[in-house]
């Protein structure tokens, strides 16, 4: 189904009910995460159970969303988080402006309703500097007598792609590709069906594919990082004491930083976007933080 039409069959006599597998079907083309997709239509289904069995789409009012939203945080009896309610204002939204903009119905009713923004605190990233201190104490391990590359390998790795920790767990040598026409590549690959839309091709930097090409000559293992999650963890927090780094360095503080260095560096949106593996959902929250966190890191 196109992303610009809806199905010819619904109409504003149309209950809301039988008309979220068409909605579905569109969340779905438009690259949403199955889980964003999951939780757009568990929201609409709870309108419907809240609203008359009977109402139309088209007899749906601002005043009946606006009592919806009313009996979520005080008549429901279910807690609503301010961030549960913000999403929901969002699935609201969001399914009403598709049946506005396929002219389903003539006025939104959404339109009006007020979003109710949640955005948690800030997540901590490294200033150049401390970006510097890090790759050398890297280097460090990495051309001491008893060289150890790993803590340059993993660093500098998550520092260029931003990769998320179960995602640096699953890379294997095969889902590098040094020999691509675009450059060397790394692939990242899902096993399960339903997280699909994540797989992507990033560019490898230069220094890295020459660390890794050391590497792959000492290494006997199909994977790139053959340990478990918390000796990775615990290499990078020993890597940030020896930089002499007052955070606490993690997987995450390094995903943040290599989206917010390609911000900086004036990175088309969409491209960091899809290099950090969002959908386009998830990506309104982090592009509200990347955009202040550039503003206190100039």
């Amino acid at each position: 189904m196109s992303q610009d039409t809806v199905s010819p069959h619904i109409s504003p006599q149309n209950l809301l009910l039988p008309t979220l597998n068409a909605w579905r079907i569109y969340l779905n083309d438009q690259g949403n995460s199955p889980h964003t997709v999951k939780a757009f239509i568990a929201d609409l289904n709870l309108l419907a159970s809240y609203l008359p069995p009977d109402r139309t789409l088209g007899n749906i009012s601002t005043t009946d969303i606006n009592l919806f939203l009313d009996w979520l945080q005080h008549g429901r009896g279910v807690p609503c988080s301010p961030k549960s309610l913000s999403r929901r204002i969002t699935s609201i939204k969001s399914f009403f402006k598709w049946l506005h903009q396929n002219g389903v119905i003539l006025i939104d009713p959404s339109e009006k309703v007020v979003q109710h923004s949640v955005i948690s605190p800030l997540p901590d990233v490294l200033t150049s500097k401390e970006i510097d201190e890090v790759l050398a104490a890297a280097e460090y391990y990495r051309r001491k007598s008893k060289p150890d590359l790993r803590p340059y390998l993993l660093f500098s790795l998550l520092l260029h792609t931003g990769l998320k920790k179960g995602e640096t767990l699953s890379v294997t040598h095969n889902h590098i590709d040094l020999e691509s026409p675009q450059g060397p590549i790394l692939f990242v690959r899902y096993a399960s069906p339903q997280h699909r839309y994540k797989e992507r091709k990033i560019p490898l930097h230069p220094e890295w594919v020459e660390a890794y090409q050391e590497y792959k000559n000492q290494s006997s293992s199909d994977q790139l990082f053959p340990w478990s999650q918390r000796r990775l963890e615990y290499l990078l927090e020993d890597l940030g004491k020896h930089a002499g780094l007052s955070k606490h360095l993690s997987f995450d503080m390094c995903r943040w930083t290599c989206a917010l260095v390609d911000w900086k560096a004036g990175v088309e949106k969409d491209k960091i976007r899809q290099k950090l593996g969002l959908s386009k959902v998830q990506w309104r929250e982090i592009s509200m933080k990347l955009n202040k966190l550039a503003e206190m890191n100039p």
